[in-house]
């Protein structure tokens, strides 16, 4: 499993329509083939930051499953005109305790 972290910039005065494009669009990532969970988050301190949380199969599930095909072009058409500029998107994997 991985977690893609988002940070997301949305610009000021579009938070409540950003959250709503997210609300609108959570069915088009959470169904795709291998994606386990997806998670929004806001800022307590910057209200107009967002992070989104989405556990994948794989690096590759989301590449190929999402990225790769119309459910993110879809994705993106909702929730991109609220970008404040490009969100930042990085894997990570859990750490053995």
């Amino acid at each position: 499993m991985v977690l893609e972290v988002a940070l997301i910039d949305v610009t000021p005065g579009h938070e409540d329509d950003f959250a709503a494009a997210y609300a609108r669009g959570h069915a088009i990532l959470a169904g795709t083939p291998g994606c386990r969970s997806v998670r929004m988050t806001r800022g307590v301190e910057s209200p107009s930051r967002f992070v989104l949380l989405v556990e994948w199969d794989s690096v590759a599930a989301h590449e190929e499953n999402f990225r790769a095909t119309e459910r993110f072009q879809q994705w993106r058409e909702l929730i991109g005109p609220h970008f404040a500029g490009p969100p930042r998107v990085e894997h990570f994997v859990d750490v053995p305790a």
